[in-house]
């Protein structure tokens, strides 16, 4: 078995859906959180000056959909085939695209910059949770495949991120994409992860 070694911030972030396949799976990885403080020597050292970073036995890789990809196929959360990940990365590229217009949002400072964005971000998650909807519908409860694959673990991870930013959650109306929530939080590992996992705020 691989020794593993996630290094990310102190939040949810980015990280949190790689926790959770490795919560998913069972496998033992350190957790490293870095300080703000830490973070100032340990960025020149990073493949590319940034984080989250997956250390595999002393190897370091960074981006943190590749890293979730590559768990996936360790941890038998891929497709059966060369289609079914095909579906899987474009419904994962799908929910990047969402958290980055949510996030960005968000962030920005300039209100009538602001102003925009959030009608954009009102209008995309309108339209993906209503697509996405219809997918979990017509896939037995699940994204692609009518099987739990790392697209469901990813998903609902990442409304932890965007939910707060809205400032409601986004599949409050989206009666089987709420089914696929509370399916993948009551996973054995996953479930034993969100009781354990640190406190932080975002």
């Amino acid at each position: 078995m691989p020794t593993y070694k996630l290094m990310y911030f102190n939040i949810k972030g980015l990280g949190e859906s790689i926790r959770w396949l490795f919560a998913y799976a069972g496998v033992d990885f350190e957790d490293q959180r870095v300080s703000a403080d830490e973070w100032k020597a340990l960025k020149p050292t990073m493949p590319f000056n940034q984080l989250p970073v997956l250390e595999v036995d002393g190897k370091r890789v960074n981006q943190s959909t590749a890293i979730c990809r590559y768990l996936a196929k360790q941890f038998g959360l891929a497709g059966k085939d060369d289609w079914e990940n095909l579906e899987i990365d474009a419904i994962i590229d799908t929910i990047s695209d969402l958290r980055t217009k949510i996030v960005s949002a968000a962030h920005e400072r300039v209100a009538e910059a602001k102003a925009e964005k959030l009608k954009l971000a009102e209008e995309t998650t309108e339209l993906f949770i209503g697509r996405l909807e219809k997918i979990v519908k017509a896939n037995g409860g699940h994204l692609v495949g009518g099987k739990i694959t790392w697209a469901d673990i990813i998903f609902v991870a990442t409304l932890e991120i965007v939910n707060p930013r809205m400032g409601r959650d986004i599949v409050e109306k989206a009666e089987g994409l709420k089914a696929l929530r509370h399916k993948v939080q009551s996973l054995p590992g996953i479930k034993a992860w969100l009781a354990k996992r640190p406190n932080t705020e975002h």
